[in-house]
């Protein structure tokens, strides 16, 4: 079963492939994904990457969970599961049932 982890303080110029490579060395890397903002494309500073089992997870974050890579500490922990979205991508909530609305 894939583990996905969270990745957050990467240096603005690390790419999936270098976060790829650091994650190689603890087990079998899946997927990696590296959030960018959509209006500047520039990155968020934090990603994911997903791991082919827990355990490979587990020994990437205890590894590097507060290493230091050049100037940036980074913070690694199990990710979230995604929650179901209330409405659809393109749907336009009603404003009657959203807090604050009136």
């Amino acid at each position: 079963m894939n583990t996905k982890v969270y990745v957050d303080n990467l240096a603005a110029i690390t790419t999936e492939r270098e976060l790829k490579d650091l994650f190689t060395a603890y087990g079998n890397v899946m997927d990696v994904n590296i959030a960018v903002d959509h209006a500047s494309h520039k990155p968020r500073g934090f990603g994911f990457v997903t791991m082919a089992t827990p355990q490979d997870a587990r020994a990437a974050i205890l590894a590097l969970n507060g290493k230091a890579i050049g100037t940036c500490t980074l913070t690694a922990s199990e990710a979230w599961p995604h929650e179901a979205r209330a409405s659809l991508p393109n749907e336009t909530p009603d404003k009657e049932n959203l807090p604050f609305s009136h």
